[in-house]
């Protein structure tokens, strides 16, 4: 079948809810810790996310419409367009209850990371603590945010870019100078409330052509 989501929407016939978020996938999830300008942390996972470049490392996340229930934007983008900073975390699949957790939507001011009951571990080329237990984390300055076209309901659309300027890696997590994806089983989103998480007997190698 062929549709156009301009005219026809996401959820066109014989679909009873809106696809797109089982079309892109998987997709990695970037849970990204920012501070407010009081020093209050958030703590938010996002499936609008990736890598965009290796050399300066550079990464991506885009978090669209306001918060829940007004029309601010959310802590996550406040966050980073005012102090210019923000961590990713990598989530694996032992942590995968607690980023559950502060996918919640919380009142301005409250620390998801806390309430999650995740230590929060000192960075230190930015001010946004990162999760402790993370396996990988990726210190980022804020570079700028790209306005994307609204939503159909009004709502702002953003993608925050961020430059790597700090890795932290554990070493339980390094096998033969690589990282060894077995020891970090990380999670990424698909479709509706589906998860999927990597494991080493899925991982296959390819010789690239040239």
């Amino acid at each position: 079948m062929f549709f156009d989501p301009r005219t026809d929407g996401m959820k066109p016939a014989p679909f009873n809810h809106s696809i797109f978020t089982s079309l892109v996938v998987p997709r990695p999830i970037g849970w990204i810790s920012t501070i407010d300008i009081d020093g209050v942390v958030n703590l938010a996972p996002f499936s609008y996310f990736n890598a965009i470049a290796a050399d300066p490392p550079c990464l991506m996340y885009c978090p669209n419409g306001p918060k829940k229930g007004t029309t601010e934007p959310k802590d996550s983008l406040s966050n980073a367009e005012m102090t210019k900073e923000f961590v990713f975390n990598l989530c694996s699949h032992d942590l995968r209850e607690k980023l559950n957790k502060t996918a919640r939507h919380e009142p301005r001011g409250e620390d998801e990371m806390e309430k999650a009951g995740l230590t929060p571990a000192r960075s230190v080329n930015v001010k946004p603590p990162r999760v402790a237990d993370a396996p990988i984390a990726l210190e980022c300055k804020y570079l700028g945010t790209v306005r994307l076209p609204q939503s159909s309901s009004g709502s702002e659309n953003n993608m925050v870019l961020g430059q790597v300027i700090g890795i932290h890696v554990r070493d339980e997590v390094i096998t033969k100078g690589t990282i060894d994806i077995s020891k970090i089983r990380p999670i990424a989103r698909l479709g509706g409330l589906d998860y999927s998480v990597l494991e080493p007997e899925n991982v296959f190698t390819m010789e690239r052509p040239d």
